[in-house]
């Protein structure tokens, strides 16, 4: 299955111990319900656009606040990257819809 922008997000926050499993994630970082990111799995569905969004200004926020100290300003710009990747999702799903509806 195709890796998500928001599984590589998941991927690096377990791995620097900001969060311990999917069911956090999902609610701490998506505003979600704790089986948000399962049941993308399960029904091999895309995040909303909304989850995308909340994802990527969290990313954003915390990424500016990093960036501003030396001890983790390498991390802070991975966080904005990431942030520029939800954003780039979010632009990709968005002209799709209205490319779909201007070919009907």
């Amino acid at each position: 299955m195709q890796k998500t922008v928001l599984s590589e997000v998941f991927d690096l926050l377990k791995q620097i111990n900001v969060v311990s499993s999917e069911s956090e994630f999902s609610r701490d970082w998506l505003c979600r319900s704790e089986c948000y990111m399962r049941t993308l799995r399960f029904k091999r569905s895309q995040p909303s656009a909304g989850a995308l969004a909340i994802c990527a200004s969290k990313l954003q926020h915390y990424g500016r606040c990093m960036t501003a100290t030396e001890q983790h300003e390498q991390l802070g710009k991975r966080f904005i990257e990431l942030s520029e990747q939800c954003h780039k999702q979010i632009n990709a799903d968005a002209v799709r819809c209205w490319k779909e509806e201007v070919s009907i």
